[in-house]
Formats: C-alpha cells, structure tokens, sequence
C-alpha cells in the first residue's frame, strides 16, 4: 500500500502541469524541466530532492491549486563526470513563478552546491514572482540573490535563461559567473514591454529589449548564445570541462596529443607586414593553444577585445587578447569591463592567464570621457593587478601608452613578459609623438616647403628607437624576446614553472575596485 503511495506520487511530480501544458511548452520550442535535466547531465546520474514539495499559500483560493515539486526540479548529478548541482524552473507549473517553497527548494540545493564545494547551474523558465503570495515570494528571491553572493567566487554558477526572466528574477543571473541563453525563445528584462508602454510610452518587442542577441550584443548581459536549448546544453558540457569544481580546487587537465614544442611558424603569416594592418588575433590564439580548441566567452560583445578558455600542454588556461581586427584593438570602456571580469573570474578559480597584446591605446572621443572610460579603464588595470594567478603576458605587435601598463605589464606584476621582435612598446604611435618631440623642427619644415621629408625622416628616426622590444628588453621589463615559432613553447614551459606559484596580497577585507 505504501509503495502505490509512493507511485502514485512520483507520478503526479512526473506529470507537473499536465499533458497539455507540456505540448505547448514543446509547441513553443522548449523543453520541459526534466528533459533539460537529462540533457544536461550525464544519463542516469540525476537524484531529485524536494519532489513532493508544494507551496503553503491559501489566499486567492490557492489552497485548492497544489502540484508535486511546486514549479521547480531540484537535485544533484555529474556532467561529464564531475558533480554539479541544479535547479530547473518548470514553466507548465504557475508559469514557472517563484513561491515561498519554491524559493526554499532553489536556496536548500544552493546550500548544499556551496557546502560541498561543487558548481551549480540553475536553469530560469519564469514568470517571476508568484503574485498571490506578495512578499513571501519577494523574500525569496532575496534569499537566492544573498546566496549567489556567498557563492561568488567559491563555486563556478551557471545560470541558463530558458525561457522569460524578468523583475527580481534577473538579478540572480546577473551576479551568476555566466549567463546562457537561447535565441527566439529566452528573455530577459527588468520591465517588460507592456510596462514601458505604458511608463515612457516606447514601443519595443520581447525580442529587442531583452532577446538574447540584444543581451549578447548591446549589453553584455550574456556570455553565452545558442540557435536551440540541445546546443545550449551541449555548449554548457564544453565550458563546465574546463572549469574546477570550486576555488580549492584545480581545473582538470586533459592528455594532450598535441606536441609541447610545437612550432608556429604559421603566426609569421598571421601578423602582416604593415603595422597599421588588422589581423585577426584568434587566428594566433589558435594556433597556439592545445588543438586549435578555444571556448570564446562574450564573443559578440567589445569585439576589440578577446576572452575565453583553452588549454596548454593539457591544462586550462584563461586568454585574453586585443583584437585589432575591430577598433584595431583599442580599449573602451566595453573592453574594459569585459576583460576585467573575465580576469578576475580566472584568478578566483586559479586558472592561469595568457594576454596577447596588441594595443594602441584607449580609444578616444567624448562618449568615452563621458561615459567614465578612466574609471572602467581601471577596472582591468585593477584586474590584472590583483590577479595572484600564474600571468603570461605576449606582446605580438603594439603596446602604447597607459594600455601598456594595462595589459598585464611586468610593473603590475605579470609574472612572465614576452614580445616578437616586431613589437613597438612606446608612449605613443610614431606620428603623434614627433608632432610633439619635434614640433619646431616640423614647423620650420612646413616653412621651408619640404614638410613630408622632414616628417618622413622624423617618423623612420623614432621607429628606429622604438619600433621594437629592445629597449624594455634592457630595463627587464620584457623577460625575452621570442621568434613566432616558439610561441607555444614558452608559452608551456612558463605555465609549468608557475604551477606552484604562491602569492597573497596584503590583509584586508577586500579592495575597492572602481565600480
């Protein structure tokens, strides 16, 4: 009798909201909470708790309204072998709406995510919050949002937006390390569209004010874009290979079948001749690390600047490069705060970081200086400077001004520093500086009617003293400078001597980054 119980039970949890609920979620292009559930994890290794949780209201005739699991899955598995946590919002029930119970479901496997030290990835299918419980529901959103703060930067979270997150719902994904979503069918907004029709009297759709490419692109809410919710979890499998289980631990190493002393010669035919001619960094990225293989992270998103993980002689690594294919490689406040949190993301969960540089400075212009380009500039100088993790710096081309300094300089204590022997480390660019070393001589010149001889001279003069490492390299500020084709060899045997690095910074409670 007891075991029919139990059956009949299991099967109502299995049923959520009904058939027909779960034929329109699949109508509308998504899954349901638990067919996300077996995507994601490895088969058969999925343990449910809370299953026969329901909420506690009995206003609005709710007392009459009760189903198994109350609108969320919750339980524990492994992802390509390792443990994870996850919670799963099941649309078909209240829309997905977050109650009391369910709050306490999702913060009682956030619990046990932290105090066991693995990830935990939470899956948002949402309406928000369940409106006949007022601020119970409110309070449980706040008990999720302190939790993902105790989390950060102890236990990697995920945060895949399924369907709508909208209102309070947000802000978890938001302090959350990446957010994934699913193009045409995930959304996310503060206040939907209807709201600010009626408040400002703008008119915008689902998909443009909170889609996922208008995330990806425009904001920079997103890390992380898929064509379709089977992509999205085979995309979240990859970045989970590549990430510890938590900040005492160590991202796992893979055999590595390619060579260790591999040579590059191809990165003589990446970088061009000209030094004022775009490339495209990735190309030198993947030539270097392990298999070509390079997990992009905020692609579509500050484009002038590169981040995301690969691996070296087996072992993961965090990348950052200026791309001088777009802005040709300028910092902008976009690029800055992008990088910066990729940084620092990297040195909570001791993955080493490479930086290829290629930088002509921070990109000029009123919207910048308005925008506040010298307090989000120094959120990655910041970033890097606080960083205790193995640090590579590559020089592959330009390193001027202040974004010298910036990109992981030997003065903010990278611990290994190197260049090609194309590289130009300087104040500034050759044009800008003799209009000011020389500005008499050029006048004169201008004067005497052979203006572009002089300025020809001039410019070929300070190439000469600066076009090059030689002079960082004597002040010990460039620890070598390296052919192409060894990249990847230095590159490796550097990350091998800094396994063991140990660095701590000064007591306090934490700094003050410019936010």
């Amino acid at each position: 009798m007891q075991n029919e119980e139990l059956k009949r039970r299991e099967q109502l949890a299995f049923q959520a909201g009904g058939e027909d609920r779960i034929q329109k979620q699949h109508q509308g292009g998504k899954l349901t909470a638990r067919e996300r559930i077996d995507l994601l994890l490895d088969s058969g290794s999925f343990v449910e708790m809370d299953k026969f949780v329901t909420h506690r209201c009995t206003d609005f005739g709710m007392e009459s309204h009760k189903f198994l699991g109350d609108g969320v899955v919750t339980g524990y598995g492994t992802v390509n072998g390792r443990k994870v946590c996850v919670f799963s919002q099941d649309f078909t029930v209240f829309g997905g709406s977050l109650s009391g119970a369910h709050a306490s479901k999702i913060c009682k496997i956030m619990d046990l995510a932290l105090k066991t030290g693995v990830p935990v990835i939470g899956m948002n299918d949402s309406g928000g919050a369940r409106i006949q419980e007022g601020v119970e529901s409110l309070g449980g959103y706040a008990e999720i949002f302190w939790r993902n703060v105790q989390a950060s930067g102890v236990i990697p979270q995920i945060s895949l937006v399924m369907g709508p997150c909208a209102g309070g719902a947000v802000y978890s994904p938001a302090i959350t390390d990446f957010i994934a979503m699913v193009q045409d069918t995930s959304y996310m907004f503060v206040t939907g569209p209807d709201v600010i029709k009626t408040v400002t009297h703008e008119e915008v759709s689902k998909e443009d004010l909170g889609g996922a490419d208008t995330h990806a692109e425009k904001s920079g809410v997103c890390q992380l874009v898929y064509p379709d919710e089977r992509a999205l979890f085979e995309g979240t499998r990859r970045l989970m290979d590549f990430l510890p289980l938590n900040n005492l631990d160590t991202a796992p190493k893979k055999n590595c079948t390619d060579s260790r002393d591999r040579l590059n010669a191809k990165i003589h035919e990446i970088l061009p001749d000209v030094p004022s001619k775009p490339y495209d960094i990735r190309h030198i990225i993947e030539e270097v690390v392990d298999d070509a293989d390079f997990l992009e992270i905020h692609k579509a998103y500050a484009a002038n600047i590169v981040v995301g993980f690969a691996r070296m002689g087996g072992q993961t690594v965090g990348i950052v490069g200026n791309q001088p294919a777009h802005l040709a490689g300028c910092l902008d406040i976009a690029a800055s705060t992008k990088g910066a949190r990729f940084v620092r993301y990297c040195d909570a969960f001791n993955i080493p970081i490479i930086t290829f540089v290629d930088v002509p400075g921070f990109l000029p212009g009123t919207s910048q200086e308005y925008g506040g380009i010298i307090k989000h500039g120094a959120k990655l100088l910041y970033a890097f400077a606080e960083a205790t993790v193995p640090k590579l710096t590559l020089i592959t081309r330009k390193a001027y001004g202040g974004a010298y300094d910036v990109m992981a300089s030997k003065h903010i204590r990278a611990d290994v520093n190197l260049a090609y022997p194309n590289a130009e480390i300087a104040v500034m660019g050759p044009d800008g500086a003799i209009n000011i070393l020389y500005r008499k001589e050029i006048s004169d010149a201008e004067k005497a009617g052979h203006l572009d001889q002089t300025r020809a001279k001039l410019v070929a003069e300070y190439k000469e003293k600066f076009a090059n490492p030689y002079k960082a390299a004597e002040l010990g500020y460039i620890d070598e400078v390296i052919e192409p084709e060894f990249t990847r060899t230095r590159l490796i045997q550097a990350l091998d001597l800094l396994e063991g690095k140990r660095e701590r910074g000064p007591s306090r409670k934490h700094g003050n980054i410019p936010l």
